[in-house]
């Protein structure tokens, strides 16, 4: 019942970004009144990474941000409700410095890292998201939007989406379905080692993805390989820093439509999300099973 929307503008202008997938959200509204996140790609930084973190306390921004400024020079640090953004010049490995943040209190988690992407999520609907993050003020090219209603796993920050892949930065995943697998790949995971952080089945899309291409796969054949790979009912949108794409479960139980002109390409789960923003003569069609759709910019 989840609502999940996908947007790449390509006129290779910055543009409302944030406003489009906003607007995308609201037409959903109904689909998921749990919770509301944006995963959102702005111009890229010729230096730093901007990491979004889950604060456990809010009074801990302070020393988590003294005891980060070992792995690297630290260019901006703002605080927003339950985030702690910073922008910093990292001199390490990415999963040591995710670790070592992670580690300094119970109930910190990084919800994004990249050049690019930014997640913003919480409980609640698209309008409480952008109240408190003024989402619809963010200029970029693409992003990803979902609202959410949960069926099994708990409704907080953490279960919400969008997920990132973790550890590998800049990539983003929104799903609408039931992976019926998961368990069971999420075992293998955590044999290797690999931290979950919820009980989501979506959560295993990003670390799914982060894997495969961490041994040389490229987007297209990740999302190729994923429909065998992952049994169940799913509709998902993955992006990069570069790319927006979508799969489809082989039975076609969850329904995502899309449309591409010449300026922009909309992917939703339901058509009213992609008429209500863009207005004009262009044809939206209904993805079909084992579907798989890549775009760049």
């Amino acid at each position: 019942m989840c609502g999940i929307v996908g947007f790449l503008d390509k006129t290779k202008n910055r543009t409302s970004v944030g406003e489009t997938i906003l607007q995308m959200l609201n037409a959903l509204g109904a689909r998921g009144p749990d919770s509301a996140g944006v995963a959102l790609y702005g111009q890229k930084r010729n230096k730093g990474m901007v990491v979004r973190i889950k604060l456990g306390r809010q009074k801990e921004a302070t020393f988590i941000v003294e005891q980060l400024e070992e792995f690297g020079s630290i260019d901006e640090v703002k605080i927003v409700a339950e985030y702690l953004r910073l922008v910093i010049n990292l001199e390490v490995d990415t999963m040591s410095f995710l670790k070592f943040v992670e580690s300094l209190n119970q109930g910190i988690e990084v919800v994004s890292l990249g050049t690019q992407l930014e997640v913003v999520k919480q409980v609640g609907t698209p309008q409480n998201l952008e109240s408190t993050y003024n989402i619809s003020g963010f200029t970029g090219t693409h992003g990803l939007g979902h609202t959410r209603l949960s069926t099994e796993s708990r409704v907080d920050l953490s279960h919400s989406q969008p997920f990132w892949a973790y550890g590998y930065a800049d990539l983003a995943i929104v799903h609408n379905g039931h992976i019926t697998n998961y368990h069971t790949m999420r075992r293998l995971y955590e044999q290797r080692g690999t931290k979950f952080h919820t009980k989501n089945d979506s959560e295993i899309i990003g670390i799914y993805f982060a894997d495969q291409l961490s041994k040389g796969m490229v987007l297209q054949e990740v999302l190729e390989a994923s429909i065998t790979d992952f049994d169940g009912s799913f509709s998902y949108l993955v992006s990069t820093p570069d790319s927006i794409g979508f799969a489809k479960d082989p039975f076609a139980f969850k329904p995502l439509l899309f449309t591409e002109t010449d300026d922009f390409v909309a992917i939703a789960t339901e058509e009213i999300a992609i008429r209500s923003v863009f207005p004009g003569n262009y044809t939206v069609r209904e993805s079909q099973s084992k579907e798989i759709r890549l775009w760049q910019k």
